[in-house]
């Protein structure tokens, strides 16, 4: 018989009691929309329009293009260190711009679609 230490019995035993106490969040759908519970809770459902269109939801390709765009034209600016604090403002000024423009573009292009989003109200 091998004996377990006991911090690895506590842990052991308090994510048996986490399962068996059915300790993860409930979900709902449209078809619970109503239904109440005893602590005077109950099932609410909404529309929600939901953006279904980013692959690239952090807008990485815009802000690198733009940064590189940015940093090139800040280089021919300048000369010695005038020429390096010009090629890293154009960078980060040139980044923010690519990362607007890619979400502009993004929501301009973009497809939507309505889902029903259901939430229990405690009132």
């Amino acid at each position: 018989m091998r004996i377990v230490s006991f911090p690895l019995a506590a842990t052991l035993l308090a994510a048996g009691m986490l399962v068996a106490s059915g300790a993860h969040a409930q979900t709902y759908g449209p078809r619970d929309e109503g239904r109440r519970f005893d602590d005077g809770s109950r099932v609410v459902c909404h529309d929600v329009e939901v953006a279904n269109n980013a692959r690239d939801q952090n807008r990485v390709a815009g802000t690198a293009t733009g940064a590189v765009i940015g940093g090139l034209l800040g280089n021919q600016v300048g000369k010695g260190n005038g020429r390096k604090l010009a090629t890293v403002g154009g960078a980060v000024a040139g980044g923010l711009v690519g990362r607007n423009v890619q979400g502009r573009n993004q929501e301009r292009n973009g497809q939507r679609v309505v889902q029903t989003r259901c939430e229990r109200v405690y009132r």
